[in-house]
């Protein structure tokens, strides 16, 4: 049976505004049915990404205001919340990571909830949850989200250099692990240097949290310490003439069955207790955990709201794929129908998260586009 989808266009008009639309788009999730009555005020954890310094693709706070406002008014208490990251960045521990939210609009003044940093100060405030999959045996979750009575996920739709895009799927596996549970998924990347082509800036060696890669004194270039890399996969981007790539054989499909059993993972503790938005706007060709956004593959799509994860990333796939692309973005064909993932990360397979996900009972792939 296909699970249903809604989707709120960005149409509006002085009588039908989209703060009007969005509410209607939450009240057909029945949000009321994943507060859980017995506990006074349950928590209930707000999961989106804060966006890195000076990237503004993120998810606006006044549409994150909306969904706070609905959760208090239907009996829940409210927290915005994620896991801090593996890279060097501005997110990379709890006090940068809310200086980071605050500067970006998800001040308490703003938002009407505490701000909590899920996995603690450094990343070790983490749960191990016993998953017996096929690559691992437990996973190791952020602390506050599995302590959540609930979860909303608000997930902001974009393509994604390591899975071809990023959206409700990798918003569980990735953003709602602990530090060690993201070391674990990334684990099997090794990323290499082109030992021709580099330059030997060294933009690389500043970039690295994990202190893996140096300038070797004799060649001038860099060289990563597979000992040391954790294959977070940050030089990809950082290096400003792309001469770093992943080595392309299992690697990525590996992760992607890691990231969904990390997905599994977080469900396996809020059974019918999960629900998930995703804005398809600002679709920019790589992930919000850069410290910039490139020029967005398409124009604005809409909201989707969903109680199947699954389901609501297939959808916002399919409605990628039918947009025609934007003259002067990254693709290098903008035709409607085309595989817009593909044309900027040709060998990301990004059915396979789909397709495991599914496998694994996190959802169905097949769905119901309801329209608000």
């Amino acid at each position: 049976m296909p699970s249903q989808v809604f989707l709120m266009d960005l149409r509006a008009s002085a009588k039908d505004p989209n703060f009007k639309k969005f509410g209607r788009l939450l009240d057909a999730l029945d949000l009321k049915t994943i507060i859980q009555r017995k506990k006074k005020r349950p928590l209930t954890a707000v999961k989106l990404h804060f966006g890195e310094k000076g990237n503004t693709s993120f998810i606006r706070p006044i549409y994150v205001r909306q969904v706070v406002d609905k959760i208090w008014e239907l009996g829940g208490r409210p927290f915005l919340t994620d896991a801090n990251t593996v890279y060097v960045g501005t997110r990379s521990e709890s006090a940068s990571h809310l200086t980071t939210a605050i500067e970006n609009g998800f001040a308490y003044a703003v938002v009407k909830a505490p701000l909590v940093i899920a996995d603690g100060l450094t990343g070790k405030a983490e749960v191990e949850v016993a998953i017996n999959r096929e690559q691992f045996q437990s996973v190791y979750l952020a602390e506050a989200i599995v302590e959540a009575e609930a979860l909303v996920t608000l997930s902001h739709f974009k393509l994604h250099e390591l899975s071809g895009f990023g959206g409700a799927l990798k918003n569980l596996g990735m953003g709602c692990a602990s530090r060690k549970g993201k070391l674990s998924q990334h684990s099997n990347i090794g990323p290499m240097v082109n030992q021709k082509k580099c330059t030997g800036c060294g933009d690389c060696v500043v970039h690295c949290a994990q202190e893996a890669i140096g300038i070797n004194p004799e060649t001038e270039k860099a060289s990563i310490d597979t000992e040391k890399c954790v294959g977070c996969a940050e030089c990809l981007l950082v290096c400003p003439y792309g001469n770093i790539q992943i080595q392309w054989n299992e690697s990525i499909p590996v992760f992607l069955k890691k990231m969904m059993e990390y997905a599994s993972g977080v469900m396996q503790t809020k059974a019918g207790r999960g629900v998930f938005v995703s804005f398809i706007t600002q679709v920019s060709p790589a992930c919000d955990c850069y410290g910039h956004n490139d020029t967005p593959i398409v124009g604005d799509i809409g909201i989707l709201a969903s109680r199947d994860p699954v389901a609501i990333d297939q959808a916002c796939v399919d409605l990628v794929i039918a947009s025609p692309g934007i003259l002067g973005s990254a693709l290098t064909d903008v035709s409607p129908g085309r595989d817009k993932f593909k044309d900027i990360y040709p060998q990301v397979d990004w059915n396979i998260q789909l397709e495991y996900a599914e496998k694994l009972g996190l959802g169905a792939r097949e769905y119901e586009l309801v329209k608000i």
